[in-house]
């Protein structure tokens, strides 16, 4: 891989991973129109800085000289429920690496370096979902060793 850095985001990263995140949703918006937000309305409620500036959040970022490349955010909980003993768990929330840069191995570099900043935290399982019109990310995170844990499942009334 070329020359690229991975980093924990900092704030003078916020104008760049702004453009990320927008670029990010923006995709989204495209590939599935009938179930996300454009990027515009969701730059309006989401802000990539509530990120920065949450001590139970990560960003971590991939850099090629001063440019982001891509990120990925993370946060910690602890998985509760009536049925099932409770988890420390670590979340993927968003990743995204820009087009003409993948391939190149960095989402799965951005990926380790979070599961790698879970473990020190002493998270103990990583959950992420994924849409399954994103058969890109979903075979990522097959490669990564993710396993089915819950499937949602979704039929449309009417």
């Amino acid at each position: 891989m070329e020359n690229i850095t991975i980093r924990v985001a900092q704030v003078h990263d916020l104008d760049q991973l702004d453009e990320l995140m927008f670029r990010l949703h923006d995709e989204h918006h495209h590939q599935c129109p009938e179930h996300f937000k454009t990027a515009q309305e969701i730059e309006q409620e989401k802000s990539i800085a509530r990120y920065i500036n949450d001590p139970d959040c990560l960003v971590i970022v991939a850099c090629k000289d001063k440019t982001l490349v891509g990120f990925i955010t993370g946060y910690f909980c602890e998985l509760t429920s009536s049925v099932s003993k409770p988890v420390p768990m670590g979340s993927v929330d968003e990743l995204y690496v820009v087009p003409e840069m993948r391939k190149c191995g960095i989402a799965t570099d951005l990926y380790r370096e979070l599961e790698h900043r879970f473990d020190q935290y002493g998270v103990k399982q990583v959950f992420v979902e994924v849409w399954d019109f994103n058969q890109v990310a979903l075979n990522l995170y097959k490669d990564l060793k993710f396993q089915h844990h819950i499937h949602w499942l979704r039929k449309p009334i009417g």
